[in-house]
């Protein structure tokens, strides 16, 4: 009985855990939205914005372009916020589905090549942009909006 209620509860833990690694967003083929923030360190604000308008928007809008994605959003806060909470730039990008969301696209490599030919330029700037960035966390996101009635 001890080891039946061991092995139980080790698989209860493991699927409990499952739930908390990406919240439930509809059906296998819904939308998937995911935010991506990013926190710079203070002072290189519109430096990371430039570099990533000039590196990763356009393979972000190239990934669009065949469907992957299907809604793309930039922000920046209004007002500021205490240090700990701060962000500077959130990316809201919602993928076809989730399965499109949560693996690796094979053709992004190919549109990096395509997209940027001087490909040291690029890693240099690439390697700028994470440099200054202070902190980045993606978070899935669910709509729970009720229905009107």
């Amino acid at each position: 009985m001890k080891h039946a209620l061991a092995i139980f509860w080790t698989g209860y833990r493991s699927w409990a855990c499952l739930l908390f690694i990406t919240p439930p967003q509809g059906g296998a083929d819904q939308p998937y939205t995911m935010e991506y923030y990013y926190k710079t360190q203070w002072g290189h604000q519109q430096e990371f914005l430039d570099l990533f308008l000039k590196n990763h928007y356009p393979l972000l809008q190239k990934i669009a372009a065949t469907g992957r994605i299907i809604g793309l959003k930039i922000e920046t806060p209004a007002n500021h916020m205490t240090e700990d909470a701060r962000w500077d730039y959130r990316v809201t990008i919602t993928y076809k589905n989730s399965a499109l969301a949560t693996t690796a696209n094979p053709d992004e490599e190919a549109f990096i090549k395509q997209i940027y030919p001087d490909q040291a330029a690029y890693k240099r700037e690439e390697q700028r942009r994470f440099e200054i960035l202070l902190g980045h966390w993606d978070l899935p996101v669910t709509n729970i909006t009720p229905a009107r009635k």
